[in-house]
């Protein structure tokens, strides 16, 4: 009997079985990790302080909701490809591969370093899985990955702003 999250469902997508597999297990890894930075960003938000306070608090907000869009839109594809979404937050801790939050990253300047960080690590995961999906032969999952790395490259350009002169 095939475990919860190898389980699959028939679908009359026209990509082979292995393949969809394959994809589903890529979709996984990176829903973990957009899950994960989801909740990361809303640690940044809840918690930065200093000058820079409303700016900072207000730019991790808007990044967390547009992630929060991503992680749907992950699972969703999922799902579509006949696969099962692994998308609970203890799901997502336990495969996530970005470096966990640092609980004394509070003030400004501290927090848009770990979230630069964080965003970074999360770009590079999802250029991978663009070169991944497109070997596969899925380039509708590559096109989804493309742009997710085309807006986070955009929020990572927003908050590395903030370190720059």
């Amino acid at each position: 009997m095939p475990t919860q999250t190898s389980r699959t469902f028939e679908t009359r997508n026209d990509l082979s079985e292995d393949t969809r597999a394959k994809l589903v297990e890529l979709l996984n890894a990176r829903l973990a990790d957009s899950f994960d930075l989801y909740s990361q960003l809303k640690q940044a938000h809840w918690n930065v302080k200093g000058p820079d306070f409303i700016q900072l608090h207000e730019l991790y907000d808007d990044i967390a909701e547009l992630v929060l869009g991503f992680v749907d839109e992950i699972a969703e594809r999922a799902t579509a490809l006949g696969g099962l979404a692994l998308g609970t937050a203890r799901m997502a801790a336990e495969a996530t591969t970005l470096d966990e939050y640092p609980l004394d990253a509070v003030a400004g300047t501290e927090t848009v370093e770990v979230v630069a960080d964080r965003l970074a690590a999360f770009g590079a995961a999802v250029r991978s899985a663009i070169e991944e999906s497109d070997e596969l032969g899925d380039l509708d999952t590559a096109d989804l990955f493309t742009e997710v790395s085309r807006s986070i490259d955009k929020q990572l350009w927003f908050v590395e702003a903030h370190l720059q002169t």
